[in-house]
């Protein structure tokens, strides 16, 4: 069995290794430590999320560091300020035997002058988001002359989230005898693209394979109508009574809009999204390592950072934009050994794209009936006995109580026992799934008379964001980008508070999801603008867009001869909001 001070790092880090339990190198730690050790080549990683990516280029450099030097050595460039945090704090605690050796975090949302403090006090190695990198380099704060480490984690994010101009600008600034080192836990397209543009005949390694899951993780998925969405989440999780797990959604919004949901109905549940302060996060955070919570409820982007081994499920409450996204969430489950299960909640138009990521991971997908409210019933009643048969009984601590209890119970028949401690624990769920009706696609649902019912009718009123697809006739051929959109949803009053999905940059056209509530709204902001090409049209089209190329620098809309420019585009073809 190989060691970590096997693969050649030096005490100090092995000490502090043990001390975070870190006994043997995974696998792909036991590949990479000694090739950056060793080898100065460009080197792309493939390997699964959990698979300890961080120790995997974080450990080598930090045993190459000159701690005498307090020139910038080593930069690593991450999509969100939740990964920023999580690498920064992963860095942190393995240099805790090492003299002189320091890093620090750069990353929006926070206050940028205590970010530039922290960089005048020299560190060595910066873990940053490409924006805010880049912004410290144009304020010339941040110097990467003597670089001699550049890590790109989940790179292809970083591009799907438009951060491509930021990328370049910051590589142009890098001295071009470096190495760098790609870590992902996918194979997309954008992986060539960037081998390509920023590499230098980099080698590839793999644990695993490309575009796959992890092995130990079951996909299931459930189809019902989009009315019922919350609905079979709510009976999903009641099924299941020991769930520890992520619940994704497409949006910032529906992620509040569910959490909320949950709590209202007693659930131990909490959101995690970009409006929470760091230490609403951290709180959140640590009640759910603790298991004071249940569920979480997430954004792919917030929950970049999230590190839980141990978690039973992943739910997504939408279908992911890409096969890449659900590779990423289903990785958050069957780590360490365990296993896991990730399951999607659909209806009947999505489950061609099911098959469509099934066909790509080369795994089965499970079809489930949800469940109804009988079963879900037997599985709580199962679940409490199951509690009842494991609590430990301390008979000298109960001795003196025992005679008054029987007692008091004397009257009670065996049945009546079981009868009134069932009822006592049991009630709540056996009067909210009393008449319950039958949510899978298909059944009847004649007795809907029930608070199930009820609640049906409630979501109805309550509005959940539903899309509608629209598409206009710009694309990548006239450098319309994602970002050019946004900017122009934006700069409108009326739609201020609009959720935007999934963009997809065709050649000749644009198709986006946007919150059918604001569809006429944001169909009128399109009438009478113009670009270079000529008038815009706007119509709304049938079924959701499919993944495709594209992307460019762009330029935004006029009317008339008014020009109305929002700047330069990102470049990526498929894009999700985070306004």
């Amino acid at each position: 069995m190989t060691t970590f001070h096997e693969l050649g790092l030096s005490a100090e880090l092995t000490r502090a290794l043990d001390e975070l339990n870190f006994t043997t190198p995974t696998p792909i730690q036991a590949i990479t430590i000694p090739y950056i050790l060793e080898k100065p080549t460009d080197l792309i990683a493939l390997a699964q999320t959990g698979t300890g990516k961080t120790a995997a280029f974080s450990l080598p450099i930090l045993e190459q560091i000159n701690a005498d030097s307090k020139a910038v050595q080593a930069i690593i460039l991450c999509p969100t300020r939740e990964l920023c945090r999580q690498i920064a704090k992963d860095i942190s605690n393995f240099v805790k035997y090492l003299n002189g050796i320091s890093s620090t975090a750069v990353y929006g949302g926070e206050d940028i002058r205590k970010q530039i403090t922290n960089l005048k006090r020299n560190p060595q190695i910066i873990i940053g988001t490409p924006g805010r990198v880049h912004d410290m380099i144009r304020r010339n704060i941040l110097k990467l002359d003597q670089l001699k480490w550049l890590v790109l984690d989940e790179a292809d994010e970083m591009l799907s989230m438009g951060f491509k101009d930021e990328l370049d600008a910051i590589l142009a600034e890098t001295p071009k005898e470096k190495q760098t080192l790609l870590f992902s836990a996918t194979m997309p397209r954008a992986i060539s693209y960037i081998a390509q543009k920023y590499m230098n005949n980099p080698e590839e390694v793999s644990t695993g394979k490309g575009n796959s899951g992890a092995e130990n993780v079951e996909h299931h998925f459930y189809v019902a109508h989009a009315k019922d969405r919350y609905e079979t989440l709510r009976r999903i999780c009641d099924a299941n009574p020991s769930i520890y797990g992520i619940i994704f959604c497409r949006t910032r919004n529906e992620t509040k809009e569910v959490a909320d949901k949950l709590i209202r109905d007693k659930y131990s549940a909490e959101a995690i999204h970009g409006d929470l302060s760091q230490s609403q996060r951290e709180d959140a955070m640590a009640r759910f390592r603790r298991r004071d919570l249940q569920l979480l409820v997430a954004t792919d982007v917030a929950s970049r950072g999230i590190d839980v081994d141990v978690l039973t499920h992943v739910i997504n409450y939408n279908l992911p934009e890409n096969v890449e996204s659900y590779i990423h969430r289903s990785g958050r489950t069957g780590r360490a050994g365990c296993s896991g299960v990730s399951l999607t909640i659909i209806n009947m138009r999505e489950q061609r794209q099911i098959h469509q990521i099934e066909s790509r991971l080369k795994k089965p997908f499970i079809q489930k009936m949800i469940p109804t409210g009988s079963e879900i019933c037997q599985r709580q009643l199962l679940e409490l006995i199951d509690k009842v048969q494991q609590v430990t009984v301390n008979k000298e601590q109960i001795a003196q109580h025992l005679a008054m209890a029987t007692e008091k119970f004397k009257d009670f028949s065996r049945e009546d026992l079981i009868s009134h401690f069932i009822s006592m624990e049991f009630n709540r769920f056996l009067e909210f799934y009393k008449n319950a009706r039958d949510l899978n696609q298909g059944a009847s649902n004649s007795n809907a008379s029930g608070r199930d019912g009820q609640s049906s009718r409630n979501e109805r009123s309550q509005g959940r964001h539903q899309f509608t697809t629209l598409s206009i006739n710009i694309g990548r051929k006239n450098h319309f980008s994602p970002k050019d959109l946004l900017n122009f949803i934006n700069e409108q009053p009326a739609l201020k508070h609009v959720e935007v999905g999934s963009i997809e940059i065709k050649n000749e056209a644009t198709v986006f999801e946007i919150d059918q509530v604001f569809e006429q709204k944001v169909m009128d902001a399109f009438k009478g603008l113009e670009t270079d090409a000529g008038l815009v049209q706007v119509r709304k089209i049938q079924g959701a867009p499919s993944s495709n190329g594209g992307g460019g620098r762009g330029r935004v809309f006029s009317r008339g001869p008014n020009r109305n420019r929002g700047g330069g585009g990102r470049s990526q073809d498929r894009s999700r909001s985070r306004r």
